[in-house]
Order: C-alpha cells, then structure tokens, then sequence
C-alpha cells in the first residue's frame, strides 16, 4: 500500500492518491458543512415553533382586557329630586271641634293665698285649651270639683260634698283660650256624705286641688290664719 507497484512511474501513482485523498478530504468537509448547516436550520425552526407556540399560548390583549364598550358598569341611583317644601303637603292637622282630650288640657285652680279662719273665699278653677285646634270639652259641675287637704294629706272639704250641682255644658274652646269657674268655699269642713258636723278648720297651711272629670291639677297653697 506504502509502495505503488505497476507499469506506471510511482510518481503517477502518489499523484492519483493526492487526488483521491483531497477529494475524501472535501468530501468529509463538505459532509461536515452541511450536517451543521442542517443543524443549524433545525435549531432555528424550533426556535421560531417555540416562539409561535408562546405566541399562540398567550391570549390577545383584547381577550384579556375586554374593551371598554363591552364592560358594563352598574348604574349608579340617580339621586332623588329635592322636594320643595313649598309643595310639599302639610302635615293633616286634628280635626276642629273633637272633644279636648286631657294632654290638649290645662287645668289649674287659683286661691287668693292667704285668708282668715272662717272666712270664705272664692277659688277659681281655670281650664285651657293647650291644643293647636278648637277643641269642645264638658263643664258639666258633676265634672267639677275642687278638695281642700291639710299638711298631712288629710281630706278637709270637697265642692261635691253636700251641695252636688248638675248641670250640662259644653265649651268649644279655641287655641289658647281659657274658661275660668268660680267656686266658693263656705270655711267649714265637709266629707262626701256630709254625715258628720262641720267645722272651721283650725289655722295652718293648705292645698287645694281641682278636677275635671279624669284631668287633675297641680295643688295650690292656701293658709288659714
């Protein structure tokens, strides 16, 4: 193999084995180009399916984030038109010329203060219409009453007593408007049978107190002296 043997001068023969030598030369480099050329060109469409793959993974902007036409946002309460107060109804007033009931009611009875021991003064019971409408209430005197009490609380003359009066009265009694009834102690004590004698009650300090029907007064002072 080292040695070419034939008719030919052995310079042919190394020549033809150059030849075949720097073809399989060129044709090993040639291979070897083109195997990484290949590679090359493989790693690149992998690349790029890689890339169209993340591409196609990804949702479009528009997906993600819907556009504004599209997205519905709750209606806000529109707020409520302000009443006028000028058309706004009144509030329904009671209507005029009910009975006066007691929390529409004033009562109170006024004494002159200071009187003699057997003397006889006049109170007088005083009601009033506290309400915002006419009102109507009774006066009937069976209605009425005033009691006298001493410091202790003990009952010391009634109006009712021993001289009951009847009658039948009704008052329409306007906002603000009171009716003043006199009444006149005679100075000696009674009780509601007027069974037992009766006495001038001794000097000292006194409340008198009124009522009309269920309605009360506050006590007023008295002295007797």
């Amino acid at each position: 193999m080292l040695h070419p043997v034939g008719p030919l001068p052995a310079a042919v023969y190394w020549r033809r084995r150059l030849v075949v030598l720097v073809v399989l030369v060129a044709l090993v480099g040639g291979l070897t180009w083109l195997t990484l050329v290949l590679l090359d060109r493989r790693t690149a469409g992998q690349g790029a399916a890689s890339e169209s793959a993340r591409a196609t993974e990804v949702p479009a902007l528009d997906r993600i984030v819907p556009s504004v036409g599209a997205v519905r946002t709750p209606d806000e309460p529109s707020p409520a038109p302000a009443r006028s107060d000028a058309n706004a109804p009144a509030p329904a007033a009671p209507e005029p010329g009910g009975p006066c009931a007691d929390a529409a009611l004033g009562l109170e009875v006024r004494t002159p203060g200071v009187v003699a021991v057997g003397s006889k003064p006049t109170f007088e019971l005083v009601v009033t219409n506290t309400g915002a409408v006419p009102c109507v209430r009774a006066l009937d005197k069976e209605l009425q009453e005033l009691v006298l009490v001493d410091s202790a609380g003990g009952r010391v003359w009634g109006s009712n007593d021993c001289f009951p009066e009847s009658s039948d009265e009704q008052r329409t009694l306007a906002p603000g408007e009171s009716v003043v009834v006199p009444v006149v102690w005679g100075g000696r004590t009674s009780e509601p049978s007027c069974s037992t004698p009766r006495t001038t009650p001794a000097p000292g300090s006194y409340l008198v107190r009124a009522r009309l029907d269920t309605k009360v007064s506050p006590d007023a002072p008295l002295v007797l002296q």
